[in-house]
């Protein structure tokens, strides 16, 4: 199944919450918040983990159209940080069409969203995660179009993480192979000791264990593999640079 499920009582995740969808009036995005709440409202658990695989499918469809196109490599992008067996495609697709269609209420989506798969404070990681894998959707025909950007910021307003937080995830993203001291979020002028100090505690923060403790499915931790790739590559290029100074 696409989720990390609780039991075998909700195997028949998909029919109840697309048909919930389905039969919701107003906005598709809204719909999707309400049909997850109301499937999921005594497995708060679960709920947080399929609130978050939910925001995931809902606001890539979304940042995939933000500059107006929705490209091969921004779908084929979804499905590498996301991934799901062949057999739950047809449900998957039906879901991301859903939010693709509806031009209006990702704000008011992404409000409530929050308040399902977050912690309730600022700066809450499993939000952030998030947005670094819109920004991996965003990248993915090549640039980011600054609708895009301005979409990926609107997003992380919303979702609480200050503009600190969302310069460090936006510069591995924009800036990985000319700005490894951005990507770590340490200055030139610091020693190397701090660099290895800060490096370390990415590692930690970003290690598939820490991810699974705050409620990220174990399908997408192949976007955290690819953050700790590009993580690796920056502190082993400012390592190299500093052997040759």
């Amino acid at each position: 199944m696409i989720f990390d499920f609780a039991c075998e009582q909700i195997a028949s995740f998909w029919d109840r919450l697309l048909g919930a969808i389905g039969d919701a009036a107003g906005n598709a995005l809204s719909s999707m918040v309400e049909a997850v709440r109301t499937v999921f409202e005594g497995d708060p658990e679960t709920r947080r983990r399929v609130s978050f695989s939910v925001a995931i499918i809902a606001l890539s469809a979304k940042m995939a159209k933000a500059d107006g196109i929705v490209t091969n490599a921004e779908v084929d992008a979804f499905r590498s940080i996301f991934d799901f067996p062949p057999e739950e495609a047809k449900n998957v697709a039906r879901l991301y069409n859903l939010a693709r269609q509806d031009v209006a209420g990702y704000e008011a989506y992404a409000e409530k969203i929050a308040k399902m798969c977050g912690s309730g404070t600022k700066g809450c990681p499993v939000l952030e995660d998030i947005v670094d894998g819109l920004f991996h959707i965003a990248k993915a025909d090549g640039l980011i179009h600054e609708k895009e950007l301005a979409f990926l910021a609107r997003i992380a307003d919303i979702f609480g993480i200050d503009e600190d937080r969302f310069e460090q995830v936006s510069r591995r993203h924009l800036y990985a192979e000319r700005d490894p001291y951005g990507v770590l979020g340490v200055l030139p002028s610091d020693d190397f000791a701090t660099i290895r100090t800060r490096y370390r505690a990415l590692a930690s923060e970003h290690h598939p264990d820490k991810l699974h403790a705050r409620g990220v499915p174990v399908e997408f931790h192949a976007a955290a593999h690819q953050r700790m790739a590009t993580f690796n590559a920056a502190y082993a290029a400012i390592e190299k640079e500093r052997r040759a100074a």
